[in-house]
Formats: C-alpha cells, structure tokens, sequence
C-alpha cells in the first residue's frame, strides 16, 4: 500500500507545525523522517494517521484515514508510538492480543483467530518465551520488541514507528530494526518511521525527508538528503559524512582542530 501526502498543513493550538509538507512512500518501500527536535516528526505520522487535523491530502492506500471509522483506520494501518504506555501488570501476550482490537466484536471476546494471530506475531519476533511475562519484567530491547508485535498484529500493510530505538543501546536499536526490516521484506510492508540517529536512518531506510522548521528541506536517497552541508545546516552539527561499505552514508562528529 502506498503513503501519499500533498501540501499538508497543521497547527497546534493555533501555531503552525507543519506547512507544505509532501510525501511520497511506494509499496513495499522504508521512508524515514529526519529533522531536528521540534521539526513536526511526530506530528507528521499522526497526521499520516488520521489523528491529528490538518489541511491538505493525506492518503493511504487511496483512502483518507482521516475520514474513516476508528477500526476501518486501525484495519488500513499500525501506529506504534514513541512513549506507548505499557500496564506494568498485564502479560506479554495480553498486550500483544490488544492489536486484535479492530477485528474483535464490540462486547464481544477474541475468537480462536484472534489468538493464533497473536501467538504467531509473538512467534515471528521471538517473544514466544515471554508470552506470560508481566510488561513490567521486561528491559528495554524487549518493551520495544512488544509495541512492535501489537502493532504488527493488527495485520496491516502500513506500519508507522515513531522512534522505534529510544533509549535503547546500540545492539538492541540495530536488532529491531533489522527485525523491521526483515518483516518488511517478508511481508511487503510500507513502513514510515521517524528516527534521530541519522546514521541508522540512513543505512536501513529507503528513502529520507527531513524536516526542518516545520517544512521539507530535502528529501530522496539517502545520500542526497545527509550531507555535510545539509546536516550543519538544519541540525548545527559539525560532521564527516562518508560512505560506508554498501555506498550509504556514515556520519561522523567532526571535533574543531
């Protein structure tokens, strides 16, 4: 399913975040959106979402999520927040099962499905063993894995991750999105994340858009988006930009001399 979004704008009590903005994600494909601290990142992928007001296109698979019921929308695409909140007493599984909301009657309880689908996303993100495990046992690797499962378990063909390797350590933040990326291939899913490691950003997405300002500053392959010039520019960072192995760029601190 394809992402699309043309000249969005949208304010937040009454202060313009974003203006402008336009985005384009193919099927199948990774866009990860850049930008400093207070670009619109997030408000971006809730607007995506059809969570947030705003002017202008935003279409999701052809469809407006905007003008849909709660379910349809939670049917069409997956959300899985920055800061989730997390019942420190219910289990792994519980949670997880949380995704099957959508297809779950109202006053009605989850069927044999249901539940299949839940041990199966578990299964697939090797959290079988956890399944019993109360969220507040958990680190913070496997947190990050389980907003990851309910979100997958709702089945959909888009996945927005809003920083998906917060304050996670370097291995934990490489294994989920390797995990991502792994189940983007697996399952043709169109994922849209935002990321602040620019370097991650830009060895497993796509495709970049950085925000800047509320406003696209640039946008397309990776190596056209983070250069040198762009990143001091827009983040007021010193950096060497290089390519690494696989021609993708690797960012760098560069200290004064």
């Amino acid at each position: 399913m394809t992402v699309r979004v043309r000249g969005l704008d949208v304010d937040l009590a009454g202060r313009p975040v974003l203006r402008g903005i336009g985005l384009d994600v193919p099927a199948g494909g990774w866009t990860a959106v850049v930008g400093p601290n207070g670009a619109g990142k997030s408000t971006l992928l809730l607007a995506v979402l059809g969570l947030r007001a705003g002017r202008g296109e935003v279409a999701v698979a052809g469809r407006d999520p905007r003008a849909l019921r709660p379910r349809e929308r939670a049917r069409l695409v997956a959300y899985a927040p920055q800061h989730p909140g997390l019942p420190a007493g219910m289990t792994v599984f519980d949670y997880t099962l949380l995704g099957r909301s959508p297809y779950i009657p109202h006053l009605g309880r989850e069927s044999a499905r249901d539940r299949a689908v839940a041990g199966d996303v578990l299964d697939r993100l090797d959290l079988a063993a956890f399944a019993a495990r109360p969220l507040g046992e958990l680190s913070g690797g496997e947190r990050q894995r389980v907003v990851l499962a309910r979100a997958l378990a709702q089945q959909t063909s888009v996945l927005l991750l809003d920083e998906p390797t917060t304050a996670l350590d370097i291995g934990h933040q490489q294994q989920v999105l390797e995990l991502v990326d792994a189940l983007r291939a697996a399952d043709g899913l169109t994922v849209v994340t935002t990321l602040h490691d620019l370097t991650l950003a830009g060895q497993y997405a796509d495709s970049l858009v950085l925000l800047s300002g509320g406003r696209v500053a640039a946008a397309g392959p990776p190596g056209d988006v983070l250069t040198r010039e762009s990143v001091a520019e827009h983040f007021g960072a010193r950096v060497r930009v290089a390519p690494g192995p696989d021609g993708r760029p690797v960012l760098s601190p560069e200290r004064p001399c």
